[in-house]
C-alpha cells in the first residue's frame, strides 16, 4: 500500500521535544505515516520519498545540527517528485542565523507551513524570507509529550521528598532542561523569598541542564549556595521512565516557572506538569492570543490547574501565590481525552491538508 507521509527524525535516544512531538505525529498518522531516521543513505530516503505521497520536516531538531544540507536534498526531490513537503517549524528568530540560513530553502521548498506558536508565525511573517514562502500557513497547537502512566514507580528521589513533605516541607518543583532562556533560576529566588518568610520550601528539578551550554550548571549552584538553598536542591538529572517520573511529580507541592517572555504554547514542560494534577505557577503571556489556539491550555486555566501571575511579576508575588495554590490545589479534568482530541485534529488537519 502506499504511504501516505514519510516523516523523517534522527535516530537519537534522547530526543529534544520537537522530535519526540515529530516522533509522536507520525505514530498517530499510521498506517498512514512512516518514520524514517535522516541518516547518510539519501538515495534509500529518496526513494521513500519517491513512493510516498509527500515527507513531513520539522525544525529544529537537535540531532541533525550535523545534517544540514540533508533537508535540503530531500525537500528537493519530493518537489521533482511532485510530492507533498511539509514543515513544522516550532522556532525561528531564536535560531542561529546560520541554522535558518540553512533552512531557509526548505521552508521555500515547502508546500505548506505549519508554526507551534503565533509568536514564531510573527517572527517568519516579519522577515524577507516570508514574501517567498509558501501562503499556506496555519497554527499547530504541540500536544504533551507524555502522559501519566498506568502506576508511577517510585525511586529513591521521590522517596527523599516524600520524607521531606511528611516533615512539613513544601515542595515546588520544575520539570524540563535548565537553560538560561527558561529562567530556571528565578524558582531559587522564590524558594528563597518563602524561606525568609519562615517557611520550609525544597525545590526539585526533574531534569538536567542542556549539554554544550557553557558554566550554566556551575552558574546555577553558584546561586544555589548564595541563596543559602545548599540542602534544599535536587537536580534529578535526565529520566527516562515515565512512572519514574510522575512517582516525582506526585511529590511536588506546586509547580513554578517565570519565563522571560510570560508563558507560551510551545512550553511543554508546563503541559507536562499540569498533567501531574498538581497546580502549576506560571507568569502570563505577554499577547493575548498565545494560547488561543490550544484547547488544553485553555481547559486547564479554566479549571485552575494554571495559575497566572503578571508577565512581570515580583518575586514575593509569585511567592504568595505558591503559597495560595499549594492550599487550593488544582481542579480535575479527563487528560486523556482532552489529549486525544487534540491528536485527532492535528492528523486531520496535517494528513488531509485540510484547515
Amino acid at each position: 500500500m502506499k504511504l501516505r507521509y514519510l516523516v523523517l527524525i534522527s535516530d537519537a535516544e534522547q530526543t529534544c521535544g520537537v522530535e519526540e512531538f515529530t516522533r509522536q505525529l507520525a505514530r498517530r498518522m499510521q498506517p498512514r505515516a512512516l518514520m524514517r531516521a535522516l541518516d547518510g543513505n539519501l538515495p534509500g530516503i529518496a526513494r521513500m520519498v519517491r513512493d510516498a505521497d509527500g515527507v513531513i520536516l520539522s525544525f529544529p531538531i537537535v540531532a541533525w545540527k550535523r545534517r544540514l544540507l540533508s533537508p535540503i536534498v530531500v525537500a528537493l526531490v519530493a518537489r521533482i517528485f511532485r510530492r507533498d513537503v511539509v514543515v513544522i517549524l516550532h522556532e525561528w528568530l531564536a535560531l542561529d542565523w546560520k541554522r535558518r540560513l540553512v533552512l531557509s530553502p526548505v521552508v521555500l521548498l515547502a508546500r505548506r507551513i505549519y508554526f507551534s506558536a503565533p509568536e514564531i508565525a510573527s517572527e517568519f511573517a516579519g522577515t524577507r524570507l516570508s514574501a517567498l514562502a509558501p501562503r499556506d500557513r496555519r497554527l499547530l497547537p504541540v500536544p504533551p509529550n507524555l502522559l501519566p502512566p498506568a502506576a508511577a514507580r517510585p525511586s529513591r528521589i521521590s522517596e527523599s521528598l516524600s520524607e521531606q513533605r511528611r516533615s512539613g516541607r513544601l515542595i515546588i518543583g520544575q520539570f524540563g532542561s535548565i537553560y538560561p532562556k527558561k529562567q530556571s533560576t528565578t524558582v531559587l529566588e522564590v524558594a528563597s523569598c518563602l524561606l525568609s518568610q519562615g517557611h520550609d520550601v525544597g525545590v526539585v528539578f526533574a531534569g538536567s541542564f542542556i549539554k554544550g551550554m557553557d558554566d550554566v550548571e556551575e552558574q546555577f549552584f553558584d546561586q544555589v549556595r548564595r541563596l543559602g538553598l545548599a540542602d534544599r536542591v535536587q537536580v534529578t538529572g535526565y529520566i527516562a521512565g515515565e512512572d519514574e517520573l510522575f512517582a516525582i511529580f506526585e511529590q511536588v507541592d506546586v509547580f513554578c516557572y517565570l519565563f522571560q517572555e510570560g508563558l507560551t504554547s510551545r512550553r511543554g514542560s508546563v503541559l507536562a506538569a499540569a498533567l501531574s494534577g498538581k497546580p502549576v505557577v506560571v507568569n502570563a503571556p505577554e499577547r493575548s492570543d498565545t494560547l488561543s489556539h490550544h484547547g488544553l491550555f485553555q481547559s486547564l486555566l479554566a479549571i485552575h490547574a494554571l495559575r497566572l501571575v503578571e508577565t512581570n511579576a515580583d518575586i514575593s508575588t509569585v511567592a504568595e501565590t505558591v503559597l495560595q495554590a499549594r492550599e487550593t490545589g488544582a481542579g480535575k479534568i479527563d487528560f486523556d481525552r482532552e489529549v486525544e482530541s487534540m491528536w485527532r485534529l492535528i492528523v486531520a488537519d496535517v494528513d488531509q491538508g485540510k484547515g
